[in-house]
């Protein structure tokens, strides 16, 4: 696994070299958000205010909250609705209610329609309003008298029976008649007192008089999730998920970046590093299918996860690495200087920059000099996953060369075995890597020198067939 920081750059260069195909996926999410919103019709919500009137704590608050939503309330509205196919099960999954600041329970459902959504909430607020009031009243029949009701009837009764004997009294002045009806005065505003102190005990005198705040507004537009939605919320989806993927792939990655580790599965020293030009590669006849076409439309058929290129100092400084790597050649082997220059099959940069070491190698200034020159180089293509090196004729050893984050330590290693396997030793290891140039530079050269070194040998390329 890498152990590389996903940073922003990084994200931006997904952005940047896979902008096609995120573009093509983020429309394939708008298509599936727009499926689901054709599978699952519009919802319309409306939503009806039940106002609860006198003292309420909040525990009570939701208590009659759950009253409004629960099975006893939907299953009324259900049955004065009488929507055809639709029981109180399902309708409720389709209420819900909440309390609102200043005591107000608001009641909303959701149906296909915008009239059923109006429909719904009005009748659910009606019938929590009634089982509230039979709550309230201590029974679950309406017409059953409540203990404090009996209460209030009987001090009616006294009251009345209080005015009653007072009439009877002796209507006269005398000193008896005036300390009974004195009495019986007395007791009767005791009495209306202990009504007064019963009315303002009794929560549900206050509390049952719930009202409704106006009928339901029609829903002029659809609930959450709409279509729109549905369709952003897909291009967003695939898009991530793609960022995500390419993210995960890179912490995945266990091709070698570093000189130690590439140096490490071939089992032999690195001698330099080269420079090409960064272009666009040349397509290949076995590029040329549907499938090649198609990667190459949405872009995938290069690396994203390659650094930007820098720019290159001139064309003279990228030569000079060459000569370097040449003369380091040239003082390391023993004559004759021979030397199979083994490039991993698909490694278009390596391929480049093994064209342009050995076309360096060839044009030697001065080959018959005490130095004898530089050594000839051959270059091959090895199958990575098949690889298959040509047997020693009178080369000195094998010359890898390969760009850096292209190949795994199994390829590498599987190379080397297969050097080893055609009696090759691994005399060196050149590392190559792209470089952007400036416009006002010429980059002829590179291109032509790459193209005559390739040449060199014929059976170059068959060996590693």
């Amino acid at each position: 696994m890498s152990d590389d920081t996903i940073r922003l750059v990084t994200i931006g260069r997904i952005l940047r070299r896979r902008w096609r195909l995120l573009a093509v996926l983020a429309v394939v999410g708008a298509l599936v958000g727009y499926g689901a919103s054709v599978v699952f019709p519009p919802r319309y919500t409306a939503s009806a205010s039940v106002l609860l009137p006198g003292q309420w704590e909040e525990r009570e608050l939701l208590t009659q909250v759950d009253i409004a939503t629960s099975s006893s309330v939907v299953d009324r509205a259900a049955a004065k609705l009488g929507w055809k196919g639709v029981s109180g099960g399902e309708l409720r999954d389709r209420v819900s209610a909440k309390a609102a600041d200043g005591n107000i329970i608001k009641i909303s459902g959701t149906a296909d329609t915008p009239k059923r959504a109006q429909q719904l909430s009005d009748q659910m607020a009606q019938q929590f309003i009634k089982f509230a009031a039979r709550i309230a009243g201590g029974s679950t029949d309406l017409d059953a008298a409540t203990g404090t009701e009996v209460l209030r009837q009987k001090a009616v009764e006294t009251n009345r029976r209080i005015t009653d004997l007072a009439n009877a009294a002796d209507p006269g002045q005398t000193v008896e008649s005036v300390q009974t009806r004195t009495e019986l005065e007395k007791l009767r505003i005791s009495l209306q007192e202990a009504i007064t102190k019963l009315d303002q005990a009794d929560p549900a005198t206050g509390k049952a008089n719930m009202v409704v705040m106006g009928p339901a507004a029609r829903p002029t537009g659809e609930a959450p999730p709409t279509r729109m939605q549905l369709i952003v919320a897909g291009a967003l989806l695939f898009f991530l998920l793609a960022v995500i993927g390419h993210l995960t792939a890179a912490r995945m990655n266990r091709r070698l970046r570093t000189q130690p580790e590439i140096a490490a599965a071939l089992g032999s020293a690195l001698l330099g590093t080269v420079d090409v030009p960064d272009e666009r590669p040349a397509h290949r006849p076995e590029d040329r299918g549907q499938r090649a076409r198609i990667r190459r439309l949405l872009g995938v058929d290069t690396r994203w996860d390659l650094p930007t290129p820098q720019t290159s100092g001139d064309e003279a400084g990228r030569q000079i690495r060459y000569r370097r790597v040449c003369a380091r050649l040239r003082d390391q082997l023993p004559a004759p200087r021979r030397l199979l220059v083994v490039v991993p099959d698909g490694d278009t940069i390596a391929r480049r920059a093994a064209g342009q070491l050995a076309a360096e190698a060839e044009s030697d200034p001065s080959p018959s000099s005490s130095s004898r020159g530089y050594p000839v180089l051959r270059v091959v293509e090895v199958s990575v996953s098949q690889p298959m090196v040509p047997d020693r004729d009178n080369e000195s050893g094998a010359l890898v060369v390969l760009s850096a984050g292209s190949w795994t330590a199994g390829d590498l290693a599987g190379i080397a075995e297969a050097c080893a396997d055609a009696k090759h030793e691994v005399v060196g290891i050149v590392l190559a890597g792209t470089v952007r140039v400036r416009s006002t530079q010429s980059v002829g050269r590179p291109r032509n020198t790459a193209t005559s070194a390739l040449a060199v040998g014929g059976d170059a390329t068959g060996g590693s067939r």
